[in-house]
């Protein structure tokens, strides 16, 4: 059974950073860096190289923004 935050992802065509198909080279997003977790502190960004080579990553995909920060994609913004 799907999950009510999975229907609305198909309605509102939200994307929340786990599926890699979603990410491409040059997508806005916020991603958590690793010493931030804890705080869920959010950095803005532009993508530069995809890290996570498998389809999906329940914590959210590696990428390197194009300012070197290293994180896992919280939110796609566009």
């Amino acid at each position: 059974m799907k999950s009510r935050k999975d229907k609305i992802m198909k309605v509102g065509k939200i994307m929340d950073g786990r599926k890699r198909s979603d990410i491409t080279v040059g997508t806005k997003v916020k991603v958590v860096q690793k010493p931030h977790q804890r705080s869920g502190e959010l950095t803005e960004g532009v993508v530069a190289k995809l890290l996570t080579k498998s389809a999906n990553h329940p914590h959210g995909i590696k990428v390197m923004l194009e300012d070197g920060i290293v994180g896992r994609v919280k939110e796609v913004i566009g």
